[in-house]
């Protein structure tokens, strides 16, 4: 469990580092969030023709309110999170691979909910905008992630005997 921890909390690090270099945020971070936007009016326009998307903003033609979706919003923190909790935990590589592809796609899934609601919330009420972007939405997207680890790691075939060698079946030997 300690290594766990220790290998947890070292990646994060170096994740969260990765995250803020230059490089990093304008060939990655600022399109994935271009990219939130644009995903996000593309659901939204299927019921609401009155959306258009910029860069990191979604705007109401109709009303004029928008959203800047900013760092901490589009996810990326949350993944960094997940993708230190899978990697740090002891399984196979094919395992890890499987939880992380299934696990991204959850979190992010979770934040295009997320980034419409906040829209549709804050033309309807300020106040409940406020609290659900700083308070219900934050809880709720590291609880996904929680979430997704622990089934991901329920789902993990039981770990080997480590008393009985490899290639033996742990059956006692006959003569």
């Amino acid at each position: 469990m300690i290594r766990f921890f220790l290998l947890f909390v070292v990646l994060q690090a170096a994740l969260f580092g990765i995250e803020l270099t230059p490089w990093v945020q304008q060939y990655f971070v600022e399109p994935w969030t271009n990219a939130l936007a644009a995903i996000s009016m593309w659901i939204v326009s299927g019921v609401d023709p009155n959306v258009a998307a910029a860069g990191k903003i979604i705007r109401s033609n109709a009303n004029g309110f928008a959203v800047s979706i900013e760092a901490g919003c589009n996810g990326i923190e949350a993944t960094i999170v997940l993708v230190a909790a899978i990697c740090a935990f002891p399984a196979g590589w094919r395992q890890k691979l499987a939880g992380l592809a299934c696990g991204i796609a959850a979190v992010q899934g979770l934040n295009i909910v997320r980034v419409i609601s906040l829209f549709y919330l804050g033309q309807w009420d300020m106040r409940i905008f406020e609290w659900a972007h700083l308070y219900l939405w934050q809880a709720l997207i590291m609880l996904d992630v929680l979430v997704v680890w622990l089934v991901w790691v329920r789902m993990l075939p039981p770990p080997a005997d480590p008393r009985v060698p490899p290639g033996r079946s742990g059956a006692p030997a006959t003569a």
